[in-house]
């Protein structure tokens, strides 16, 4: 699957990683692993993925550079793909949901994770007990604030990023 995906700084990815450790039961992300999914592309060979870069780079025309805020962690009871509950880093970001919304025009949205169904967030750990996962989102945790001011093309079959775009675009 291609993406366009935020860049998360270090921060960010320090406190998923931090938190991700006090549920050792569940499915944890490593350092470096972290996403942040403005909008899925689509599936296919390079052939596709540089049609798919090709518009993407367009649709991205003008994009200005956004505000986002990590605000704390929050819980998905039941996840639309894999194992349950998904504990995340909540992204406030009024900036990227008008990107999404705005990608969604020129890329079909993915049925029950984007449109109207689209939570801006960074996955910490999935699966595992429940009642830690619970627990851990009572938790307060301190805003993490930045400018994104790029993005990236993302491959999620190798986990990495193929391009970036700087903002304004």
């Amino acid at each position: 699957m291609y993406s366009i995906n935020v860049p998360l700084p270090s921060a960010v990815t320090s406190l998923a990683a931090d938190l991700a450790a006090e549920l050792p039961l569940a499915q944890r992300r490593g350092r470096g692993e972290h996403t942040l999914v403005a909008k899925r592309l689509g599936d296919g060979d390079h052939a596709a993925y540089a049609r798919l870069e090709a518009q993407g780079r367009e649709a991205l025309r003008g994009q200005p550079a956004f505000e986002a805020e990590v605000s704390g962690a929050e819980l998905f009871e039941t996840a639309v793909t894999g194992p349950s509950p998904v504990v995340y880093l909540a992204v406030e970001s009024p900036g990227l949901v008008d990107l999404h919304e705005r990608l969604c025009g020129r890329f079909d949205p993915v049925e029950g994770m984007e449109g109207e169904a689209y939570v801006p967030h960074v996955t910490v750990a999935r699966g595992g007990d429940r009642d830690a996962a619970a627990r851990l989102v009572e938790r307060a945790v301190e805003p993490v604030r930045w400018t994104v001011d790029e993005l990236a093309f993302y491959d999620a079959d190798r986990s990495q990023p193929v391009s970036r775009v700087s903002l304004p675009a």
